[in-house]
């Protein structure tokens, strides 16, 4: 059998490979969402770059400006809007204005994300846990159930959910936002194999420490730092754009085989659940 296939190959070279071609995004929507800064921007220029048209959002329009002429001035197609995810008004805005601007919509990259709340798990309470799941969570479901209607009307699409290594070694004083993050992974798990049919693939990036404004207590801090550093191969912080890349990977034909995975870039700590 293996002596057929190696013989296949070896007649035929462009059997075992794809065109170069295959990790264009030209033509694709892809809506991000909390994408005017940090991971999520890089992951509009990742996915611009590769030819997609971006909608990038923020709960703050002046955020949002400053983003769109970022983009463009990188010639990158761009299209923005305020959004607050944790409201359903707002992501239907969001779908709304991205089928009537755009034409429709072919990737969805989830990565919006509040933590509210940093010190010992048992002194949270119920309010912090409703903000934290309502947002982290829920909120990257229903924008899923949202668009794999209009995914599926263009023959299939890629929903990727931005988490955390926090989903796998959950963070002193960060315990429900590590347990929300450990969410996206079983949720990504769930969508795959359910969405596959419409051939929409779903996967998950968790990032480990990354030089973002939203992880600023992190990296900003020698002590923490130093312990993370501890834990990792690649001893420095990890940049937006490494994990924008991956994100790109994971929306285009190089990763057609791929779904219902999280793909850690974490410099090297060691995850697992």
């Amino acid at each position: 059998m293996l002596r057929c296939v190696f013989r296949c190959l070896r007649t035929n070279p462009t059997a075992g490979q794809r065109g170069m071609s295959q990790s264009s995004l030209a033509g694709k929507v892809a809506i991000i969402t909390a994408s005017t800064d940090g991971i999520g921007l890089a992951a509009a220029q990742a996915l611009g770059r590769r030819g997609a048209h971006v909608v990038v959002s923020s709960r703050q329009q002046a955020n949002v400006e400053k983003a769109v002429a970022l983009l463009k001035s990188q010639s990158i197609q761009v299209t923005g809007t305020t959004c607050n995810v944790g409201k359903g008004e707002d992501r239907e805005k969001l779908v709304q204005m991205t089928l009537e601007q755009c034409g429709g919509i072919d990737i969805l990259v989830s990565n919006a994300a509040v933590n509210p709340f940093f010190g010992n798990i048992l002194d949270s309470t119920e309010e912090i846990w409703d903000k934290i799941l309502s947002v982290n969570v829920k909120a990257a479901f229903l924008m899923t159930k949202l668009v794999v209607p209009h995914m599926a009307k263009r023959g299939g699409g890629n929903v990727v959910f931005v988490s955390s290594v926090a989903a796998y070694q959950p963070m002193l004083a960060l315990g429900p936002y590590s347990v929300s993050k450990t969410a996206l992974l079983g949720l990504t798990r769930a969508l795959a194999p359910e969405l596959a049919h419409s051939n929409i693939r779903v996967n998950c990036v968790a990032p480990g420490i990354i030089k973002t404004r939203f992880s600023t207590t992190l990296w900003e801090n020698d002590d923490i730092m130093d312990e993370f550093k501890r834990q990792l191969c690649i001893k420095r912080v990890g940049l937006p754009e490494e994990i924008g890349g991956v994100i790109a990977f994971l929306c285009s034909e190089d990763a057609s085989y791929i779904t219902g995975e999280t793909i850690t870039a974490t410099g090297g700590m060691s995850c697992r659940l």
